[in-house]
């Protein structure tokens, strides 16, 4: 294992001249779990480097070459002796794209500036081209988190790959009675950091209060700001530690910046080490400390108040400096935890990126279809409650989603189809989850971009679906299932039909048949036990989700049914769905199927192999003895004292009359024909069968139809 740091290009990894990016990475590699097996990527011309396994990038300029490129392109030369798994930027998003063309490694990136004043993220594509290419956006402050999402509210990106390293700091141990009186001010000496403020506002207090002291450390080539007094001491620029030492002894620190800082390193340290603070209200500022006096207005004579009030009032300094060094929270070993966590979660993706389903049989599973909540009960009975069952009867943790509910109630003036809804709850569901595959039934307005992005988010998600209509191009709605079907299929690991694949007039990848699963819940009768009132049942169910049939619909089975009808007159059908009889759902259905003593198993569209729709598990699963056509090739499974196969309409008619007259081998046949559907085709064995052969793993179950 490897992980890389790259800093910026001529970032000072010394301790000569180190800014805060330098210190930073110092500090959390140091206190790493993975120190052992990081290294640091820089470009310096100073001596006594910050850490041993530091690698200085030495480049061979010319005038015309750009530096970054050159840098990283040097650093990819590393890569090549001994890749990367792991590779952390600081600072400069504009090496993403280098990276991402040459390594393989994951990225992430850090952000120690405001993220729309640098190269790279300064444009809202560009920040997108982040968001889809980095695997974790690290900001050292709310602030310049919020500031990289400025335009992307309808943007969705995933909590998970957002984290807030703030800058750390060792907390010290300092009896704040040796504090001294003086006043401090740490960076830039320019009107951006307010030193132009300080230094007017200071000079007059030392003035009034000759008993107290400034010291300034810092320098500013480019920007002119001269003050001066006896009891204030210009120090210039002095190394990191000069700064602490000098910090344990000061007891009032002024940050008064202008501009946003971002974080700002040296409120942060001026409360790890029990100084009274006074900031101003800019940028990240105030996430460095609770315990400090926020500036309202950016003036002189404010600033002039509050240090004055803190000299003042001495109580009211003591217990700011308290607080401050008791609350103080972001230690190096804090910070670095967080580091560590964000780099376990991806290391454990890239190291054992596989699921052992033998090893791991307690899988996590989305499960999105229609459960047809918002219709009350009266489609409780469906496959996609069958299959959910099934799963959870493995063992299975199951989060399901019924998308047509949620689009159904979530239909708004931005979002009239509701899709865009249903897909965002997707994605956090799956943030929440963290599923380990995702299985859809007939879900079709689960996009397929949403798909791919959970994809990338999860290398090893399975991805899934079961599709339950016909497919046949002598089938009703031939094309519009074809395309409904090859929608997603591509980028799906497994695809399940309840049509043979191989007798399709097209291809499906990575397609499997799957039979329509019966469940010990919900098929619950035992019509072979009993001498019922009616000799057929058949139900059609055009009009589902209105519950009524559809005025102008004709289904291609009436035309059979009828003429079954009118040549056996002396047969007692009961049929719905057709001659104006409305359909029947929920419980009353499994009322009027337990009056009959036999079935007929019709669907729609010329007989393909092995299709059925879902009412032959009622059927066979009720215990009614089932009428099928030969031509389905069911006689693969089933055996002919288990259910009957017919040729056509004069053979059905003359088997439907010969077991009306003998009940006893009726009954034999169903009661055979309900054992065998539940031994081998029940909800739990065809769940298995889904995950077998999406994980590739060897169940103990037979699955009959697998050969």
């Amino acid at each position: 294992m490897k992980i890389s740091i790259l800093l910026p290009y001529k970032e000072n990894f010394s301790s000569n001249y180190a800014g805060a990016v330098s210190l930073f990475v110092k500090d959390t590699v140091k206190n790493s779990k993975y120190k052992k097996n990081t290294y640091v990527y820089g470009n310096t011309d100073y001596k006594n480097k910050l850490l041993n396994n530091y690698v200085n990038l030495n480049l061979n300029k010319t005038f015309y070459q750009s530096g970054s490129k050159l840098y990283v392109e040097s650093f990819l030369k590393h890569e090549q002796k001994k890749p990367s798994n792991l590779i952390e930027i600081h600072n400069r998003p504009n090496y993403v794209k280098f990276l991402k063309e040459g390594s393989d490694a994951k990225l992430t990136l850090f952000f120690h500036n405001d993220p729309l004043s640098m190269n790279g993220s300064k444009t809202l594509n560009e920040r997108i081209y982040l968001v889809k290419n980095i695997d974790q956006l690290i900001f050292n402050s709310s602030w310049s988190k919020n500031r990289f999402f400025i335009g992307m509210k309808d943007f969705y990106i995933s909590p998970s790959k957002i984290s807030i390293a703030y800058q750390s700091a060792s907390k010290a141990k300092i009896n704040l009675k040796k504090k001294q009186n003086i006043i401090s001010f740490v960076g830039k000496l320019n009107k951006a950091k307010g030193y132009d403020l300080f230094g007017s506002a200071v000079v007059k207090i030392l003035n009034k209060y000759p008993n107290w002291k400034a010291y300034v450390v810092g320098d500013e080539p480019r920007e002119k700001l001269s003050f001066s007094h006896k009891n204030l001491k210009i120090l210039g620029f002095k190394n990191h530690k000069f700064v602490l030492n000098m910090l344990n002894k000061i007891s009032i620190s002024v940050v008064c910046s202008r501009w946003n800082e971002p974080f700002g390193r040296t409120s942060l340290e001026s409360a790890s080490r029990g100084c009274a603070l006074i900031i101003s209200n800019r940028g990240g500022l105030p996430e460095t400390t609770n315990h400090a006096l926020i500036l309202k207005n950016l003036s002189e004579s404010e600033l002039f108040k509050k240090i004055e009030y803190l000299i003042k009032n001495y109580s009211i300094r003591l217990k700011l400096q308290k607080k401050n060094l008791i609350n103080f929270k972001f230690t190096h070993k804090f910070i670095t935890s967080i580091l560590d966590n964000i780099r376990h979660n991806i290391l454990e993706k890239v190291l054992f990126p596989k699921i052992n389903v033998k090893k791991h049989i307690k899988l996590k599973i989305l499960h999105i279809t229609n459960f047809n909540e918002r219709h009350n009960g009266r489609l409780h009975y469906n496959t996609g409650r069958r299959i959910n069952n099934g799963f959870i009867r493995l063992g299975h943790n199951v989060l399901s989603i019924s998308d047509r509910d949620i689009i159904s109630s979530a239909k708004k003036l931005n979002d009239i189809s509701g899709v865009k809804s249903l897909n965002n709850k997707i994605i956090n569901s799956f943030m929440n989850f963290q599923p380990d595959i995702i299985i859809l039934g007939h879900a079709d307005s689960v996009q397929k971009n949403t798909l791919e992005y959970l994809k990338n988010e999860k290398k090893d998600l399975k991805l899934s679906q079961w599709f339950l209509d016909p497919v046949s191009q002598f089938g009703p709605d031939f094309l519009k299932n074809k395309s409904r079907i090859l929608d997603k299929s591509k980028i799906l690991d497994t695809n399940f039909l309840t049509t043979d694949p191989n007798s399709l007039s097209f291809n499906i990848k990575n397609s499997f048949f799957m039979p329509n699963p019966c469940d010990h819940s919900f098929e619950v009768l035992e019509n072979y036990n009993r001498n019922s009132e009616n000799d057929i049942f058949f139900a059609m169910s055009h009009g589902v989700h209105r519950g009524q049939l559809k005025r102008g619909k004709v289904d291609d089975r009436e035309v059979f049914l009828n003429k079954l009808i009118e040549k056996n007159k002396d047969i007692k059908f009961d049929i719905y769905g057709m001659k104006n009889i409305q359909p029947i759902w929920g419980s009353e259905f499994i009322q009027r199927i337990s009056n009959s003593n036999m079935g007929l198993n019709l669907s729609r569209g010329r007989p393909i192999k092995y299709y059925s729709s879902d009412r032959i598990a009622q059927l066979l699963g009720n215990g009614l003895l089932t009428f099928i056509d030969e031509k389905t090739q069911f006689r693969n499974f089933f055996k002919s004292n288990e259910v009957v196969f017919y040729h056509d309409l004069s053979d059905l008619s003359e088997k439907i009359h010969k077991y009306k007259k003998n009940s006893g081998e009726r009954k034999k046949i169903a009661r055979n024909g309900k054992k065998m559907y539940f031994k081998y085709f029940n909800s739990t064995i065809v769940a298995d069968f889904i995950l077998s052969k999406t994980f590739s793993y060897t169940s103990k179950n037979k699955f009959l139809w697998d050969k």
